[in-house]
């Protein structure tokens, strides 16, 4: 009979299995999605919330809990240009070496670390304890060598480590310390019209969580009925605006939940409120919204509109988009109705419209703060993709209005290419049309700049980086 052999057991610390940490997980399987399939956070976390507190049960996954797995996809979102850079003083290969998914449980690691209160002993453990689970022991213990020398100084720490000094080079210097790519560092700062201390707070205010803003639908929700909710308070500027402060949430909200109210930014509420009152020649009976996906701003026009006794054509070129236009519309108190069609060769005939809001696709870099991914996704030449189309699609609306009617062309998007370029560029074309100054429009609202265009801004405003120029049709 041979005799058996068995191999003899290490000794050491008996093996433990890895604990799961359904906020991590969460926050880490949130960042995948991102990365992989190019999600935007702010679609992929409510599902993901949903289905923890499905599975774990409302007394397991609470609203804390919810709260920090929020705060770290967002956070580490916002912060990725400058954690990338601390990671990389931490290891031995460049970045694009490290896997994908390996750097996200650093990038989580490293947010606890330096942009949360967490305990530093905590944050090390519990990312460790995360890639146990998700990524296996051996690149956890990379993760562990990796974290627990970026534990060693504090964010201010890093940053006098990692950033060029601001005299040497100012855009290095601030597209590490705010978190943004260079170039759009150098956009905004155009935009701006120099100066550091304006984007020194434009960049921080990107990188804030804005409140969340809901928008009272005219005729079918008032601002009082709002304020009645827990955590409301009065918008800055738009009467119909009421802000959730921390903690709101909108889906709890009657009046959200059955479309009388919505969520908008303030932005966006004045922008819509801006073409309505701009002062038109003759008769006020047909208003366009040319670009209308998602209903937000199509919503309030057609609210308005009805209120006057006129009528809003939604025209959306996607169907999925002009299906949520027509969820967003639903319920109007007047008549409206919504098509899909390509606004750069519309159905309508030339001159059908008193007003036309044309609020065109753009690189987002306005709404940063909404959806920080995009300041890593987009790249400069994405404004040459955009240029034609913003260009085509205010041609049309020039077309679309009739004589002595107005055009709003807006943009979340500050990018001089996207706003001042594109409508100067109109104007050449269409001599027989006139800016008018649209800051009388929008009573109240400070520091609005030389006009007759208008600017918005998140450090100033408090809302996203909307752009508007009002154009009459003279002839």
């Amino acid at each position: 009979m041979s005799e058996q052999h068995h191999r003899p057991r290490k000794p050491g610390k008996p093996y433990r299995r890895p604990q799961k940490d359904p906020v991590r997980i969460l926050a880490f399987e949130a960042l995948r999605a991102v990365d992989e399939r190019d999600a935007y956070a702010n679609l992929v976390l409510p599902p993901l919330l949903r289905k923890a507190r499905e599975k774990a049960g409302p007394d397991k996954f609470d609203g804390r809990d919810a709260a920090l797995a929020t705060e770290l996809v967002y956070g580490t979102l916002r912060r990725q240009g400058t954690y990338d850079a601390v990671i990389a003083a931490c290891v031995d290969r460049p970045l694009k070496e490290v896997d994908p998914p390996v750097l996200d449980v650093l990038s989580l690691g490293a947010h606890q670390l330096l942009g949360t209160r967490i305990p530093a002993h905590a944050a090390v453990s519990a990312s460790v304890e995360l890639a146990r689970v998700v990524l296996g022991d051996g690149r956890a213990k990379f993760v562990n060598a990796v974290l627990r020398k970026v534990a060693q100084h504090d964010l201010d720490g890093w940053i006098e480590r990692i950033a060029p000094p601001y005299d040497d080079d100012p855009e290095d210097h601030l597209a590490v310390v705010h978190s943004h790519p260079r170039w759009v560092v150098s956009a905004l700062w155009d935009s701006l019209g120099g100066g550091r201390a304006g984007i020194e707070e434009l960049l921080a205010a990107d990188n804030e969580r804005p409140e969340v803003t809901l928008v009272a639908r005219p005729g079918r929700a008032t601002t009082e009925e709002l304020l009645q909710e827990e955590a409301a308070v009065a918008g800055r500027w738009s009467p119909y605006a009421v802000r959730l402060s921390e903690g709101g949430e909108p889906g709890a909200v009657d009046a959200v939940r059955e479309g009388r109210a919505g969520v908008q930014d303030e932005g966006s509420q004045l922008v819509a409120l801006a073409l309505a009152n701009a002062p038109v020649e003759g008769p006020d009976e047909r208003w366009l919204d040319g670009c209308a996906g998602p209903g937000g701003k199509a919503a309030l026009l057609a609210a308005l509109a009805a209120e006057r006794g006129a009528t809003l054509l939604a025209s959306e070129k996607q169907p999925h988009r002009a299906g949520l236009v027509a969820k967003a519309l639903a319920g109007n108190p007047g008549p409206y109705q919504v098509i899909a069609a390509d606004g750069t060769r519309p159905p309508w005939l030339p001159g059908s419209f008193d007003r036309v809001l044309m609020d065109v696709p753009c690189t987002g870099l306005g709404a940063l703060r909404r959806r920080p991914e995009a300041r890593w996704r987009r790249r400069p030449e994405d404004l040459e993709g955009f240029a034609p189309l913003q260009r085509g699609l205010l041609r049309t609306a020039l077309e679309s209005v009739r004589v002595g009617g107005v055009v709003g062309y807006a943009t979340c998007s500050p990018h001089l290419a996207e706003t001042r370029a594109v409508v100067a560029d109109a104007l050449k074309q269409f001599p027989e049309a006139d800016l008018i100054d649209a800051r009388p429009l929008l009573p109240g609202v400070p520091a609005l700049g030389d006009g007759p265009d208008v600017q918005l801004w998140p450090h100033v405003h408090g809302t996203d980086a909307m752009y508007l120029a009002l154009i009459r049709r003279t002839g």
